[in-house]
């Protein structure tokens, strides 16, 4: 009898929390659930193959907890994984901090993004993805490959609409055979074009 009320405690739970936001559909599992739902001190922390679904983001981690009012803040630890469905762009990190409301994600730790439309694989010590800007940061041993052009640098900014990115923090472009280095490097992903200032140097082969 104990463990059928903890179940179905378990469930109306499950429950609640799916339908917290009319507007925004959320959705969680995991192997292990614990938390509250106590006024200001909102929280559930699911453990072993966690997921959660937010309107086109999927999330899954060993270690997921969320937080805040209409579970605004998610934070998770463990072999993150991520995809945004309708951006067809994946991530994978150490850790990830996601606000649904902000709809911006941190990810700390050996992270990279992939944006499979653009065809660009970016990695890095630490990302920030804004959703709604559809812009990314990238900090801390930046690599960013596209088609047979290798991208490096300490700190980077990825424009995805307008398919740009921007390289500073000692930038250096390989592309096939050819190098280019300087202070500021930008490189247009549409058409492959290099531009650069401060300190330009480089090598072309024919």
């Amino acid at each position: 009898m104990n463990r059928l009320f903890r179940l179905l405690c378990v469930f109306v739970f499950f429950r609640c929390c799916a339908f917290l936001s009319a507007a925004d559909t959320f959705t969680f599992r995991a192997d292990k659930m614990t938390g509250s739902r106590a006024s200001g001190k909102e929280i559930t922390i699911l453990t072993g193959n966690a997921e959660v679904r937010s309107d086109n983001l999927i999330l899954r981690a060993s270690r997921i907890e969320i937080q805040g009012e209409d579970s605004q803040f998610i934070d998770c630890t463990g072999n993150v994984w991520g995809r945004e469905e309708d951006k067809d762009i994946y991530f994978q990190t150490d850790r990830l901090r996601y606000d649904r409301k902000l709809k911006i994600a941190r990810l700390e730790g050996n992270s990279s993004l992939e944006d499979k439309k653009n065809e660009l694989v970016a990695r890095g010590r630490f990302i920030e993805y804004d959703d709604q800007a559809e812009v990314a940061v990238f900090q801390i041993s930046v690599r960013l490959f596209k088609d047979d052009m290798v991208c490096r640098s300490e700190y980077a900014v990825y424009r995805r609409t307008e398919e740009l990115l921007e390289l500073s923090g000692f930038p250096v472009v390989y592309k096939k055979d050819d190098e280019f280095r300087a202070d500021r490097i930008r490189v247009d992903l549409d058409t492959d074009d290099v531009s650069m200032e401060g300190a330009v140097a480089g090598s072309i082969k024919n």
